[in-house]
């Protein structure tokens, strides 16, 4: 691309001072926080634990981007930002993603990336979550007494013929029905889904492995499955009490409990508090005696009537937890709605960009962005600890800490990054702050 240079005043002057304008400032980059996330990557171990089980067959005499600076090379750019594999054209050249990749060439083209992402297979994803979880587990310090785990399922809506796509009447497009796990704001499983199954297929399955791994770290932690209506089934609540795994499952209204004796007195009572109140009530009832044909005994269901100007709102959640019905909805249960704000970071970091013709690249593509969370979430979590940012969501992290300017000076014996003078006071407190809680050791 050429250089193309505005010198002539083309903006009306200011105190009879020329404003003029141009693209000749040199080497100036918008991602100086990549050197920070690099610090974090470092500390991790991540993208180089996964880069050692993704497949290379390439002649590695001839390699020229290793496979560790690839997946860097991706992941950085997610995470501050950069949705389009195109944009690598322009971005292979910036110093900030050079020196953050560890490199001091041009990085890879994107036709290079195109090859490097056909590369992903059923095997590696087997492998990239196991280290996810391996990381989870390391993240905590002492054995944690309980662990929740949220599952739920998004739509990645699609635009092209992308294999394994169909229509899915709920979204009312084509699209893709990933699933996701995370306990509280750590992620464990980015699985794609074709639309076409049920919204809890593989559930089990993932469930099963997951406890089977964190019961062998911590034998003598309580586990709690946490989902939707949507991710209700009978063999899973069956598995759940076998294996003395605890849940708080959305439960569907059906005839039957609609007609059931004490859910009629409860929607009464709640109608009848309303018209005396006239302000939105809340009432809550157990159901004991309460078995479906397909249970094997009683469960515990919890019924909430919710009673408003708006109308009649009834929701049953099925749970083995010995809660109190108001604190088992409101905190156990609703607690799970802030796995959706998760979920949106997501795919604030591209996760539902499945371009890509071929199913597994696509795949790819959203452990990419849950790689380039993984990221922020710890910067967030560990170096951000104790301070306003350590609630921040990924879009601040990216706009307050990653996206800053600066001019970037290499020579052969240093990379100099030199932000604005002006840059506020808070921000270069954080990023300090995070820069030496991530230091290398040493």
């Amino acid at each position: 691309m050429s250089n193309c240079t505005i010198s002539q005043p083309v903006f009306p002057p200011l105190k009879r001072r020329l404003i003029e304008f141009n693209f000749a400032g040199g080497s100036v980059t918008s991602n100086a926080g990549l050197v920070l996330l690099r610090n974090v990557d470092e500390s991790l171990g991540l993208t180089q634990s996964v880069a050692a089980v993704l497949p290379d067959d390439r002649d590695h005499k001839k390699v020229v981007h290793t496979t560790t600076q690839m997946l860097r090379q991706r992941v950085y750019a997610l995470a501050c930002g950069e949705e389009d594999l195109i944009d690598q054209d322009e971005l292979r050249n910036d110093l900030a993603l050079q020196t953050a990749v560890s490199s001091t060439e041009t990085l890879a083209s994107v036709a290079t990336l195109q090859r490097f992402e056909q590369r992903f297979d059923r095997r590696a994803l087997k492998a990239i979550h196991e280290i996810l979880i391996e990381r989870f587990i390391t993240s905590f310090r002492r054995p944690p007494k309980e662990l929740v785990l949220d599952f739920d399922a998004t739509n990645h809506r699609l635009y092209g013929e992308q294999s394994g796509r169909h229509y899915h009447h709920h979204y009312r497009s084509y699209c893709y029905l990933p699933l996701y796990v995370f306990c509280a704001d750590q992620l464990l499983v980015a699985l794609l889904r074709p639309a076409c199954k049920g919204g809890n297929w593989l559930t089990t399955l993932v469930l099963k492995r997951l406890v089977k791994r964190l019961r062998r770290a911590w034998p003598q932690t309580t586990l709690i499955f946490r989902g939707d209506s949507g991710f209700y089934c009978p063999r899973l609540m069956d598995w759940c009490d076998s294996a003395q795994v605890d849940y708080v499952v959305g439960y569907s209204s059906n005839a039957a409990l609609k007609k059931h004796a004490r859910v009629q007195e409860l929607l009464e009572a709640a109608t009848q508090a309303w018209q005396v109140s006239q302000q939105p009530e809340k009432w809550y009832h157990e159901l004991d005696d309460y078995q479906a044909r397909s249970w094997p005994r009683p469960r515990r269901l919890v019924a909430k009537a919710e009673v408003s100007a708006l109308g009649t709102n009834l929701r049953f959640v099925l749970t083995s937890l010995p809660d109190e019905m108001e604190a088992l909805y409101a905190q156990r249960y609703c607690g799970r709605g802030d796995m959706e704000n998760r979920i949106k970071e997501q795919k604030w970091l591209f996760s539902d960009r499945n371009s890509c013709q071929d199913w597994w690249p696509n795949q790819f593509r959203v452990l990419l962005s849950a790689l380039a969370y993984t990221l922020l979430e710890t910067l967030r979590r560990r170096g951000l600890q104790g301070t306003e940012a350590a609630c921040w969501q990924v879009r601040t992290l990216q706009e307050k800490l990653l996206k800053l300017g600066a001019v970037v000076v290499r020579n052969t014996r240093r990379i100099r990054f030199m932000a604005s003078s002006h840059t506020p006071a808070r921000t270069q407190v954080l990023f300090g702050l995070a820069a030496s809680r991530f230091a290398p050791s040493g």
